[in-house]
């Protein structure tokens, strides 16, 4: 995902380029590396075609639509001893090995990999997780980076290094079974949601952003280009080992803590749309990443110049909690989306208070429209003139500005968490292609209702508005 400023600033991960995606993955070869120094040689390595652990391939079928509910965290962002604003955290449960480890993904769809914390990683920053222990698998191997076997007298281990925003990760690999559901039985060919993959298991992990948030690992959906190699793509294995009719993945943020995010596998879920799925086509698939061209980008009907000649794209990404846009436009856009709040209110949401649209048009005629409750930072500024001590409170815009890339180019902007919310988005595998509509967010349960919850909130802000942040000028 984006380097830029999410959660892994990381996926939500903080800075400015699709993280995993937007910086190639680094093989650490240091077994070819000892053996290059000897003999002074470049040694070429290949990939393996098939494997003998890879599920045998069934006969097409309907796939019945996997749902898996999403838990939330909240991580407060904090400014001079003050809560100014939250990153956000989506995840949920997947299934290893044989017998099954469970373990809380993000689900990324911009990085290429699942990670996870290793067993023989002790570092404190691990040992906050669920650590994948490969020696208490029966399914699990220890390959190299091209998907051989290693030897089990094997002293040393190709690794990989992968950048996610403000962090890092070095692991080893292992192809192991992995699914979507728990199953009591030992996994079979037939287990639809279960698919044999490459998995990294992470022996490092940096403390930022890892120490913070609550999730194990990250689980990459990017297209295959974006992995180091495809048999590391989890859903592109489902649907080639599993038979997919259906091969899209569907992603549905809930506006209330009350109602579970969900994202489902093998088709979208009809019950979370208000409309027919609007699609644009995925803008240079072989770079890997959900990118679409957008044609223009309007606030209040004001057309940025950026983006008037129609070469600007955009990033669908869920692993970004607010909208990026490109460094040099971002504090032009903050100044049209700023909004003055009279009679100096000393507390206000301003996710509530008026504003104009900002609007993407993409290409095939997808319009995509937001307004200052889906972009808004909550919390106010209060900007005090100590020359005459008159205040002002201004309500803006929460943006993270993408800086110019060598592979994404000047003009890339990022549809993270406002744009997920407000719109249902399906991923069509097989069309390259992106689907938008408008979501129908569910009815809270009722108070005092004895269904079990299907989610867990963390760290949820207080409910009343907040304070306008202090700046003297």
């Amino acid at each position: 995902m984006p380097a830029y400023s999410n959660i892994l600033g990381l996926l939500v991960l903080l800075a400015a380029t699709p993280a995993a995606a937007f910086v190639n993955p680094v093989v650490l070869n240091r077994h070819r590396e000892q053996q290059q120094k000897q003999q002074a040689a470049a040694v070429n390595t290949t990939s393996v075609a098939a494997s003998a652990a890879t599920q045998t391939a069934v006969a097409p079928a309907e796939v019945p639509i996997v749902t898996i509910p999403l838990d939330k965290q909240y991580v407060p962002v904090v400014r001079n001893n003050k809560t100014v604003s939250y990153k956000t955290a989506y995840f949920g449960r997947i299934y290893l090995g044989t017998p099954q480890q469970d373990f809380t993904v993000v689900f990324d769809t911009g990085s290429g990999h699942l990670f996870l914390p290793s067993a023989t990683c002790d570092s404190f920053t691990c040992r906050k997780h669920r650590r994948f222990d490969r020696r208490a698998s029966d399914s699990s191997i220890d390959v190299d980076h091209g998907g051989h076997a290693v030897r089990p007298d094997a002293t040393e281990r190709d690794q990989v290094a992968i950048a996610y925003g403000t962090g890092e990760v070095t692991g080893e690999f292992v192809r192991e079974t992995v699914c979507l559901a728990k199953h009591e039985a030992p996994v079979t060919d037939e287990s639809e949601d279960c698919v044999r993959i490459r998995v990294i298991t992470a022996t490092e992990m940096t403390p930022e952003p890892f120490n913070t948030f609550h999730f194990d690992g990250v689980l990459g959906l990017g297209l295959d280009s974006l992995a180091v190699d495809p048999e590391f793509s989890f859903f592109g294995q489902m649907a080639k080992q599993n038979n997919l009719v259906h091969e899209l993945f569907g992603y549905f943020l809930s506006r209330s803590d009350k109602v579970a995010s969900e994202i489902s596998f093998g088709g979208h879920d009809t019950r979370r749309i208000a409309s027919e799925l609007e699609w644009t086509p995925v803008h240079q698939p072989e770079l890997g990443f959900w990118q679409v061209k957008v044609k223009s980008v309007s606030v209040a009907g004001e057309s940025l110049p950026l983006c008037e000649e129609g070469d600007c794209i955009a990033i669908a990404d869920t692993g970004t909690s607010l909208i990026g846009a490109p460094r040099q436009v971002s504090q032009r856009l903050h100044w049209l989306l700023a909004r003055k709040v009279p009679d100096n209110p000393s507390e206000i949401d301003c996710r509530t208070f008026p504003g104009p649209d900002l609007v993407f048009e993409l290409e095939g005629g997808v319009k995509i429209t937001l307004g200052p409750e889906d972009y808004s930072r909550a919390t106010a500024m209060r900007v005090l003139q100590k020359a005459n001590n008159h205040s002002q409170v201004i309500c803006r815009a929460s943006l993270l500005p993408v800086d110019d890339g060598e592979v994404l180019g000047p003009k890339a902007w990022i549809l993270g968490e406002p744009v997920l919310r407000k719109y249902y988005t399906a991923y069509d595998w097989h069309g390259k292609r992106i689907g938008f509509a408008p979501a129908v967010q569910p009815p809270a349960p009722e108070e005092g209702a004895e269904e079990a919850p299907r989610h867990t909130i963390i760290g949820a802000p207080p409910q009343e508005p907040p304070t306008p942040t202090l700046v003297q000028v």
